[in-house]
């Protein structure tokens, strides 16, 4: 028997990622009932997406009812369950402010964007405490680990964060020239810093497999790589990586590595790829927004165009996400094995209980019960996983209790920060955009804003 919700989509203007949920809604029988509300503060590029909602669910004739709102109070009142993917002001928003941090001396931006957006999902979760208290809240938006264990640590509500990233690990197999369907792969670690604790090919230990690649085949494959901007799994800068910590970085992990994979566009063509420098250089990210763009405008042009048939430009097959197989299980009790992002709760050795982490677990109506990882080597603890959980700490505390001392310490450990003028300059100047007024304000009305002598 189905068993319906009331799903709010909380950033549904944001096309490609609202289209994967409508279809993946309509295909899942289980749910059948279901009401879904669209909600964005972008009118413009809502409207499309709840035209093609409804035309998409009557030509597969499903059980699931759409609205649509520009009131987050209207999506969250009585929702069992909110999909978060908003990103503050969108990527016109993070460009502008990305182009200006550059023109201070930091390429490829500063991130304080990341700092707004924990801040927007505290906002959400809160309005949940008081709109839904019994709701679920799935994260989809970025930055999923900061963001997670803030709301957390802040609030009482129920949450997973979800990413596709783990699935890393197929294109880990399909380049050493394995079937991705026979291979048993775990990952863990936090929110795009996951790293292989077991890889297995029909039941034996693969990473030999791996290692005889690397020796052996990696130089000419990466002689030829392929000019994708998101061809990073098998990077040689993973394999960097892989050396350094012990353990085979999978998804985003080997994105982000560390900043000596990302000085200029040159290192990055080193280590990502001769042709574009990877997902995140000035090329490849260009590359991604224009694709992004084209695909948004095919969306919305198929929406408006009653001639053809939705499902035939896009077909009814699931996309593979793992937002409503956890739906499923939690409220149908269908069983599943899914990669989340959870508080830890002593499943990974040395990784306080407050912190989220990134792992297998098993989801059913009994909720969410991750698989006890245990000890790390000390290599990955150290090398990785520390260093990081130290700057998500930073960028969590910052972000719910504004103070200028810390945003201070943090960019003059900023690599690119070139002396201690540079940092004062930057803080003065980055305090008075606009983009960040209400979060300047805070640090003024409080006695954690000091004026640092240049």
């Amino acid at each position: 028997m189905a068993c319906p919700i009331k799903l709010g989509v909380i950033g549904a203007g944001s096309a490609v990622f609202s289209v994967g949920v409508i279809q993946d809604i309509c295909l899942q029988q289980s749910l059948s009932g279901s009401h879904v509300t669209l909600m964005d503060i972008d009118r413009a590029r809502l409207e499309p997406i709840h035209k093609f909602a409804h035309r998409y669910a009557a030509e597969l004739a499903a059980d699931v009812t759409f609205e649509m709102t520009n009131q987050r109070e209207r999506a969250l009142a009585d929702a069992d369950f909110v999909i978060n993917t908003a990103m503050v002001g969108g990527h016109d928003f993070v460009e502008g402010l990305r182009a200006w941090t550059e023109e201070q001396g930091y390429y490829r931006g500063f991130r304080i964007e990341q700092v707004l957006n924990i801040r927007l999902m505290l906002s959400v979760a809160r309005d949940m405490e008081r709109l839904c208290p019994d709701a679920w809240l799935i994260q989809a938006g970025n930055p999923v680990f900061e963001g997670c264990t803030a709301v957390h640590r802040e609030t009482a509500v129920k949450f997973c964060g979800i990413c596709h990233g783990h699935y890393g690990y197929r294109e880990v197999a399909e380049t050493i020239g394995l079937d991705p369907d026979k291979v048993t792969a775990q990952a863990v670690g936090f929110n795009h810093c996951i790293f292989l604790t077991r890889f297995e090919y029909e039941g034996r230990d693969a990473l030999p497999l791996l290692d005889r690649w690397i020796a052996e085949k990696s130089e000419e494959f990466w002689s030829d790589y392929p000019p994708r901007y998101h061809e990073n799994q098998m990077a040689r800068a993973a394999v960097e990586i892989y050396k350094l910590v012990g353990l085979f970085p999978i998804g985003d992990t080997t994105r982000k590595g560390g900043w000596w994979f990302h000085t200029d566009l040159d290192a990055k063509k080193k280590w990502y790829g001769a042709e574009l420098g990877g997902f995140d250089s000035e090329i490849g990210w260009a590359q991604y927004l224009r694709g992004l763009d084209e695909e948004v405008s095919r969306i919305h042009a198929a929406a408006v165009d009653e001639s053809q048939r939705l499902t035939d430009l896009f077909p009814p097959e699931p996309t593979g996400e793992q937002h409503f197989p956890l739906i499923d299980a939690l409220v149908n009790d269908n069983r599943v094995e899914l990669q989340v992002n959870i508080p830890n709760r002593g499943a990974i050795d040395g990784i306080p209980d407050d912190v989220v982490v990134e792992l297998p677990a098993m989801c059913s109506h009994r909720g969410i019960q991750p698989h006890p990882i245990g000890k790390l080597p000390d290599t990955l603890m150290v090398g990785a996983l520390y260093p990081r959980l130290l700057d998500a700490e930073r960028l969590i505390h910052f972000a719910t209790k504004p103070d200028g001392r810390l945003l201070m310490a943090i960019i003059l450990d900023d690599h690119r920060t070139q002396s201690w003028e540079h940092a004062v300059r930057f803080y003065g100047d980055l305090l008075a955009r606009p983009e960040i007024e209400e979060l300047a304000a805070e640090i003024a009305r409080s006695s954690a804003g000091p004026e640092f002598s240049p």
